[in-house]
């Protein structure tokens, strides 16, 4: 039974990735927005932010990674949405094929498109002056923080792409998450904020991420904050994930 899904979910995600090669402006897409705010910060507004010792690339480069996964995943609410208006669904219910595959497919798929939008990000930082002090181990938490949480959002993109009544209510649900960032300390420290901003700020989900993601990067000790943005990543995971699996056999019976 287990080899069965897995056969097939590898199938079908080899079929939504066709769909991303063959569409290869689903990636130039999402980079666009976090390079051009990298673009912006550093060379217009960077100057005018105090953030010590650090260069201003490195300081912001952790949430403009968060950023880009928030802009991929909306297609994969698009591209669920896409397949349910057009029966593909339906089609694969008709076959012997594991049920929870197809949804496996496009999360998988939004991982590979999320990651290979993450590498370019990545490239144009360094070629603007980022700089690392990490390790391979590093690198390694700073990758599994990411996939973490591309996974707990993706299968948020899942419930909008099962739920939406239309094309651009789909995409939509993905706007608000690329706002949060900006009300963290991806872009100035949260000790400059007022008050109720600042307690938002230090206490949302994506703050936590970013300061575990830029210490890493620094080669510095993480400490709690890393506990705290695996809590974050990991409970929006389950929750997502139980929620979408009800949703999904609700709508497919």
């Amino acid at each position: 039974m287990a080899a069965h899904f897995f056969a097939d979910t590898a199938v079908l995600t080899g079929r939504s990735m066709r769909h991303i090669l063959r569409s290869p402006d689903t990636i130039i897409t999402t980079v666009v927005t976090p390079v051009a705010l990298m673009l912006l910060f550093v060379y217009v507004l960077g100057g005018a932010i105090s953030t010590g010792s650090q260069s201003y690339i490195d300081y912001m480069l952790p949430g403009i990674l968060l950023i880009t996964i928030a802009s991929g995943i909306a297609y994969t609410a698009f591209r669920l949405f896409t397949d349910l208006q057009g029966g593909i669904f339906e089609r694969f219910q008709s076959m012997p094929i594991a049920r929870a595959s197809t949804l496996w497919a496009h999360v998988l798929t939004s991982l590979v498109a999320n990651l290979l939008s993450l590498v370019i990000v990545v490239g144009v930082a360094l070629a603007m002056g980022f700089r690392s002090g990490a390790g391979v181990l590093g690198w390694l938490g700073v990758t599994g923080i990411l996939v973490l949480f591309t996974l707990a959002l993706t299968w948020l993109a899942v419930i909008a792409g099962l739920t939406a009544k239309t094309v651009d209510g789909a995409s939509a649900f993905s706007y608000p998450l690329i706002f949060l960032p900006f009300i963290s300390s991806t872009f100035v420290p949260t000790e400059t904020m007022p008050g109720p901003v600042r307690w938002f700020a230090e206490n949302q989900p994506v703050t936590s991420i970013v300061d575990s993601i830029r210490a890493l990067f620094a080669g510095q000790a993480v400490g709690t904050e890393l506990w705290i943005a695996l809590a974050w990543c990991v409970g929006i995971l389950l929750v997502a994930f139980a929620v979408a699996m009800r949703v999904y056999r609700r709508r497919i019976g």
